[in-house]
């Protein structure tokens, strides 16, 4: 069985560089990147974090289907980071799909990896500790986004929240 370490903060709280600290400890490691680089200054961004990860990582793009990564990853490696879930929750919305559905690919991801050895990084932002959002997509974003977060930490190992870059575990680690 796969072991989850799920990571998730506020934006720039340090999540993915944290994510990124803990894969360094594995040679072989798959990068699975859910955003993409619609416009020029997402396409810096992207670029930016490519930089910042080893030339020796694989980087796997895949804004929809978590599986098909894994199934491309394969057992070629020992850590695998998904970052992040909260923009695979906005592709999936902005490409129509229900808060059900969602939920559903989300709890799919989590049983395949039950078959899996190997270390996992999910990366996700907390979403639940600002204000209501004025219109209806943002509320439904927020509130599957939320759901997704918590189904997810209940399957985790450990739960790291992460602020203004300084790690606090609220999951320790499952030992046995």
């Amino acid at each position: 069985m796969a072991k989850i370490t799920f990571i998730l903060g506020g934006a720039r709280s340090g999540k993915s560089t944290y994510a990124l600290k803990l894969a360094g400890k594995f040679n072989q490691v798959a990068f699975i990147a859910t955003c993409e680089g619609l416009d020029k200054e997402m396409k810096e961004r992207i670029n930016l974090h490519k930089k910042s990860r080893p030339n020796h990582w694989k980087t796997f793009e895949e804004p929809k289907d978590i599986i098909l990564a894994l199934k491309n990853i394969g057992s070629n490696f020992q850590c695998a980071i998904i970052d992040c879930l909260t923009l695979l929750v906005s592709n999936l919305i902005l490409a129509g799909h229900s808060k059900d559905s969602i939920t559903d690919k989300i709890t799919h991801v989590l049983t395949y990896l039950e078959r899996k050895k190997i270390k996992v990084i999910i990366v996700s932002n907390e979403v639940g500790l600002g204000i209501v959002p004025k219109n209806k997509l943002s509320r439904n974003f927020r509130d599957i986004a939320g759901k997704i977060n918590q189904i997810v930490a209940a399957k985790a190992d450990e739960v790291i929240f992460m602020v203004s870059g300084i790690p606090v575990k609220i999951k320790r680690q499952k030992h046995g």
